[in-house]
Parts: structure tokens; C-alpha cells; sequence
């Protein structure tokens, strides 16, 4: 199906889409549940592909269809293709509008780019994103995050530099098991998943440099800074919370810390495309080792590995997608701020764990896996679908040990083409897990 056969056929439809989009933007849900879809052309699910013997093309991006030839379609329909097929841009601006019950209601504004450095084949094209905006309830929040390959993949330098003013939803310590030594004990461990609220502003600084060593093998070291400050335990400011309990225990102060460490990675990568992977593997994997000397409130050495696989199913079709991930975080020594303990959406992107708000399961020790399937819906690929499912386990340092105790979630969501030069997805996910956790998540580019 062309272009201008789906123009003509879903016109009118595709101006629906296009308010329902441009009124919601795509909102980096990094804390937690957000409360919103779409159709389009002929609906065609096509099946994975199983002939052995056909031989893979390359992807023709004049049959795919993105929110660009949607705008074009509804602001320019008259309008007749060039004559010479241009370049598409490989930037997205759009509005960073959302509203859940963490942060309420968001607007903003947000970019995501992506290029790929010189002319050397095999170069992974280069990512960064930004994005500010304010919510009704005094939330601010701005970032800055890259990930840039020089050519020929020589170098890789990942960062980010975040500046805000949260509320961070707290549901205590530990996989939801109650421990039972004494009254501070089964507050601190919240078996009943009472939620609470920590206001802080919140600076971040980090910076990793990667050096090929091999083909797609990389070592690295960097720097992190994590500054949280007037930091407010507001929701029972009498009694005694999982976070006042935590920072009496592990001599923390309740209004402000620093988490400054160096860092030490090994990284592999074949992974087609960071924005929506169809084949590969990535692994990052390395510690943390926060420092007194560089300013940090305790000594801490922590160790975290990041494994992702993408199976493509069809090579007609290779849209079609299974998709692993398993995200871990292992305190060795020391001892780790409360808000800087690993666990849910605690990954590098913020994206794990959906079906559950930011930090809801947390601990020391800390291990979350998911298996996602990823599928077109549309011949144009502008729509696309996914189905997916989560498990998480924490320790408590009470009683409960790490992988004792399992959390699930799982879910369904809808892709929107956004960029076809990037393969810059629209992500909108809804996703169930327990306690009643439940809702929307809404985001750019696929969670993993």
C-alpha cells in the first residue's frame, strides 16, 4: 500500500490521530504511572516470515509512513512528491504533555536526534535527546542525555546532566514480604505498599568514555555525581517513614546526601539500531565505586549489568521482534542513599518495570528480566504493536533474599512511527502488575 492510496482511503482518520497525538506529545514517564490510542490504514498483521531462502533488503523509506508525511498529508495534501527523494530529518521535536497521579499534570517541550558520524560502514548512529517541563504539582524537570559513536565506532561517550525539582513516590523497602522483628521493621519493608511522598531537588552529572578495543568491544571509565537536596519527607511528617527508618539506620542525612563515585564498564554492542533494535546484543556491565574524597556522604562499591537480545523473526518482515532484557544492580560494600537504591524504572533509562510508579520495589540487591514481542500492524509500518511481560526481585536485608521473592507485570502497547530515518517510535503501554498497580505509560523509543 502507497502513500497516497492510504491518504485517500483514511484521510479523516489520520486527522484524528494526528489531534489525539499532537494534544498528548510523548511524555518520558520517569516516575511511574501515567493515565490515554489510535488506529490507522488496513489492518494487517503480517506473519512471520519462515522461507530460510530469502535474501534480506534493505529498508525502502519511501514506503514507510511517519508523523512527518502525516503533517504533510494534512497541511500540504496538494502538494507533489519531489522529484528527487530527499534526506529525512533526523530530528523530532514534539510537546512533552502527560498526566499521572505522581507528578500530575505535565507540559514541556522535547527532542530526540540521531545521526550516524562520517561515512565509515559499520558506524552505530548517534542518539541524544532533551527535554523541560513543569507539572501542576511544582514538579520541574530538564535533562540533557547522549550517545554518540565517532566513525567507525573508535570512541562511545554516553552522559546525561539533569537538574530538578521531584516528587518521588516511596513504597518502602524490599519485594512487598513484611518483616516482623519490630514496629520499624514492617514500616520499613511496607507490605501493604502504602505510598508516601519525597520532595528534593535533585543534580546529576555523569560521563562515560568507551574505547573499541575489539570489534563492538569497548572498556570504559567515567564519572558520577548525584546530588539530592532540602530533601522533605512530607507525607506523615510525625511518624516514622521507610525513609527517615533507612537513613537512621545507615547514618544518612534526612535533607540532603551525595552519591559521587567513579565508574569502570566493559561494553558490547551489535545491536542494528539503538532506537528499535531488530537483531543483536547489547551488554554493559561495571561498577561504581562512590568516593568520600570526591565529596560522597558514604563509601560505596556497587556492581550493575545491562543484557539485551533482539531475535528478528522474519527477514521480509524483520519488524517482527522477540526482545530479552535483564537489568541487575548488586551492592558489594558499603552503603547506598535511600533514593539511590536500585530497583524499579531505577535502570539508566528509567523505563523498566512497567505496570509499576518509580522505585516501588527496591533493595540493595536488586534483578528485573522482561521478554517483549514487538510486530507491524500496518503494511506502511506507521502503526506497529507489542505485548510484553515482567518479572522483578529484591532483597530487604530483614529476612527476604534476592530472587526468594518475584514481582510480575505485563502489558500491551501501541507504536506510532515518528521518525522513519531513526525508527523513532511513539511508545504508548498499558500495563498491569500487583497491589492494583496500573496504567499508562507513555514514551519515545522503545523501553529497551
Amino acid at each position: 500500500m502507497n502513500i497516497a492510496h492510504t491518504y485517500h482511503i483514511s484521510r479523516n482518520l489520520l486527522r484524528a490521530i494526528f489531534v489525539i497525538f499532537a494534544v498528548l506529545g510523548a511524555a518520558n514517564m520517569a516516575h511511574g504511572q501515567v493515565k490515554v490510542a489510535a488506529d490507522s490504514t488496513k489492518v494487517t498483521v503480517a506473519a512471520p516470515d519462515t522461507n530460510k531462502n530469502h535474501k534480506p533488503q534493505p529498508a525502502d523509506l519511501s514506503k514507510q509512513y511517519d508523523v512527518g508525511n502525516l503533517f504533510s498529508d494534512i497541511f500540504h495534501p496538494k502538494k507533489k512528491p519531489d522529484s528527487v527523494v530527499k534526506k529525512s530529518s533526523g530530528i523530532t521535536i514534539i510537546p512533552n504533555i502527560a498526566s499521572n497521579p505522581s507528578i500530575g499534570s505535565q507540559i514541556g517541550i522535547k527532542a530526540v536526534a540521531g545521526r550516524v558520524l562520517g561515512t565509515e560502514p559499520g558506524t552505530f548512529m548517534s542518539v541524544a535527546a532533551t527535554s523541560a517541563s513543569i507539572t501542576t504539582k511544582n514538579i520541574i524537570y530538564f535533562y540533557i542525555n547522549h550517545n554518540v559513536f565517532t566513525p567507525g565506532n573508535r570512541w562511545n561517550f554516553q552522559g546525561s546532566l539533569v537538574a530538578a525539582k521531584t516528587v518521588t513516590p516511596d513504597f518502602g523497602l524490599g519485594i512487598g514480604n513484611g518483616a516482623t522483628g519490630n514496629v520499624n521493621d514492617a514500616i520499613l519493608t511496607n507490605p501493604n505498599r502504602k505510598g508516601y511522598a519525597i520532595h528534593s531537588q535533585f543534580y546529576s552529572f555523569r560521563e562515560k568514555v568507551y574505547k573499541e578495543i575489539e570489534k563492538n568491544l569497548f572498556l570504559g571509565a567515567g564519572v558520577s555525581f548525584d546530588l539530592r537536596r532540602k530533601i522533605t519527607d512530607v507525607s506523615t511528617p510525625e511518624v516514622p517513614t521507610p525513609y527517615s527508618i533507612y537513613n537512621e539506620r545507615y547514618g544518612f542525612n534526612n535533607d540532603h546526601y551525595t552519591s559521587s563515585g567513579l565508574l569502570f564498564n566493559v561494553q558490547y554492542t551489535t545491536r542494528d539500531n539503538q532506537n528499535r533494535a531488530y537483531k543483536g546484543i547489547y551488554v554493559d556491565a561495571g561498577f561504581r565505586v562512590n568516593q568520600s574524597w570526591m565529596g560522597s556522604s558514604k563509601n560505596a562499591l556497587q556492581f550493575t549489568a545491562d543484557f539485551r537480545k533482539y531475535i528478528s523473526l522474519s527477514e521480509s518482515h524483520p519488524e517482527h521482534v522477540i526482545a530479552f532484557w535483564n537489568w541487575g544492580s548488586y551492592l558489594i560494600s558499603g552503603a547506598l542513599p535511600y533514593l539511590d537504591l536500585p530497583g524499579t524504572a531505577k535502570d539508566g533509562s528509567f523505563r523498566s518495570g512497567r505496570g509499576y510508579t518509580t522505585g516501588y520495589f527496591k533493595g540493595t540487591q536488586y534483578d528485573y528480566s522482561e521478554m517483549e514481542y514487538r510486530f507491524p500492524i500496518t503494511n506502511n509500518k506507521f502503526l506497529s504493536g507489542v505485548a510484553f511481560v515482567n518479572v522483578q526481585t529484591a532483597n530487604d536485608e530483614l529476612g527476604t533474599k534476592l530472587f526468594e521473592r518475584w514481582q510480575a507485570g505485563y502489558g500491551a502497547g501501541l507504536r506510532v512511527l515518528f521518525n522513519k530515518a531513526t525508527r523513532t517510535n511513539l511508545c504508548l503501554d498499558y500495563a498491569w502488575g500487583n497491589y492494583g498497580a496500573r496504567g499508562f505509560f507513555l514514551g519515545l523509543n522503545e523501553a529497551f
